[in-house]
């Protein structure tokens, strides 16, 4: 049965977020024939900027977007606020149009989704990405010793309770994750739950190849003959900048003729003071800024890539999109453990090394180790391509949410 849908987003679609993580799923299942209305939150200086293309697109597609402005601050009462505008806005559209479910991506779009379920009886998928209430804390930005945090955390981790219990269906990004969840109180054993890892594109990440390297490093006037060393993303609250410098700097040791690409959206600036603790100068980096339809192309400069994100409890859940983009296109990555399926991918794809801590030691010991696998041609782009997209098949993630679409249409 086809559905009549509300997707909640507190992501922009003008955000890369909203394009890589939201709307291409959308897409793919208003294709197989559920109709959408999309409500977002778009931060204001980008919606001016990139309104127009992802408007155009949207309609393309016959999905009738509804944006409404991001708040920022004061924190947490500027959340509340966007709560109330969400809320309002998506009353009056299910007074206009009368929705069959609706799709809430993460916490503060589930508020919305339970609220209509309760009082007009509305389907409610809860779309929970990861443990988004111990990733405020974790991530240092609630601190709990601050009373105003401690009780928006008691608050959320209530309404978390109240979103698993009472929703139609859970999706989680990890097995990890669900593992995990299945064990807390407010757990629901009779509500479904999907496991949907964030999908790459493999189009807009392509295959790598000796061509495409050759072109990338001379469109970054990079050496042939260099090593290179990507990473590719923001460099925010999760990802663990001195520990990727520290490895950089093991390798360099053993291949002084190494440089590491940064492919983001952040300021060289930000690099370079940290690396300068380290003793690595500006020479030593290569940093650009790609368009998403580019950063496959400067990627391909790679010989491989790494990445380190802050092992803490709420990153059980996570799905690091980046694994997947570097995967789809073939390229080696040294990352760390602890963090969602990370480790069991990186095994079942032989894609690169995951490590279990930071210790300068063994930094070394994988920088040589990726050196000699590197040098023994080990890494096989396109059987790393080929079982990353198990994983990572964007088709293959439509498909499982279709199916819990269909799950919830038919138990109404």
């Amino acid at each position: 049965m086809a559905l009549k849908v509300l997707y909640i987003s507190y992501d922009g679609m003008t955000d890369p977020l909203g394009q890589s993580q939201v709307i291409p799923y959308i897409v793919g299942l208003q294709q197989k024939g559920h109709q959408f209305t999309l409500l977002s939150c778009e931060k204001k200086e980008r919606f001016e900027k990139y309104e127009k293309g992802i408007r155009q697109y949207l309609e393309k597609h016959n999905i009738n977007w509804q944006p409404i402005f991001y708040t920022a601050s004061p924190p947490i009462l500027a959340k509340y606020w966007d709560i109330y505008q969400l809320r309002r806005k998506a009353t009056q559209l299910h007074k206009e149009q009368g929705f069959d479910m609706t799709h809430c991506r993460s916490y503060v779009s589930a508020d919305i989704g339970w609220y209509l379920k309760k009082r007009f009886g509305v389907r409610f998928l809860f779309d929970m990405r990861g443990f988004w209430v111990d990733e405020r804390v974790d991530g240092g930005l609630w601190n709990l010793k601050n009373p105003f945090y401690r009780f928006a955390y008691r608050q959320y981790k209530k309404k978390e309770a109240d979103y698993l219990q009472n929703s139609d269906a859970v999706v989680i990004l990890t097995e990890a994750g669900k593992a995990e969840m299945t064990k807390w109180k407010a757990y629901n054993s009779n509500v479904p739950i999907g496991v949907i890892p964030c999908s790459a594109d493999f189009e807009v990440f392509p295959l790598t190849s000796k061509q495409s390297k050759q072109e990338a490093r001379k469109t970054l006037q990079i050496a042939e003959d260099k090593l290179v060393v990507s990473y590719l993303g923001s460099i925010g609250t999760w990802y663990m900048l001195e520990e990727m410098l520290l490895f950089f700097t093991q390798l360099k040791e053993i291949h002084p003729n190494a440089l590491f690409l940064f492919v983001t959206p952040e300021k060289p600036e930000t690099i370079f003071e940290v690396a300068a603790k380290y003793g690595l100068k500006s020479n030593d980096f290569k940093v650009v800024f790609a368009k998403r339809e580019e950063v496959g192309y400067f990627l391909s400069a790679s010989d491989f890539s790494v990445f380190f994100i802050k092992p803490l409890y709420s990153k059980i859940s996570s799905s690091p999109t980046k694994l997947g983009e570097l995967l789809a296109m073939g390229i080696p990555v040294v990352c760390n453990t602890g963090v969602g399926d990370v480790k069991q991918i990186i095994k079942d794809t032989q894609g690169g090394i995951a490590i279990d801590d930071f210790e300068q030691v063994t930094l070394k010991d994988t920088a040589s180790r990726m050196l000699t696998e590197l040098k023994e041609k080990k890494y096989k782009a396109i059987e790393i391509r080929k079982k990353a997209f198990e994983y990572y098949d964007l088709e293959k993630a439509v498909e499982k949410y279709a199916r819990l679409y269909q799950r919830i249409s038919s138990s109404s």
